[in-house]
């Protein structure tokens, strides 16, 4: 997700197409977040 955002974000910029900038900026936040905040448990099992 996170690279899926910087290159809507990348081509957005270069094409001048504020829609694909705002979609790439909101896929970039939300995946940056969902990396750091653990799902499903706080607990990291390590075999």
């Amino acid at each position: 997700m996170v690279a899926l955002g910087l290159i809507l974000l990348i081509v957005g910029l270069i094409m001048n197409i504020p829609v694909l900038t705002t979609i790439g900026a909101i896929l970039l936040v939300v995946g940056l977040i969902l990396n750091v905040v653990p799902i499903g448990g706080t607990r990291r099992r390590v075999y």
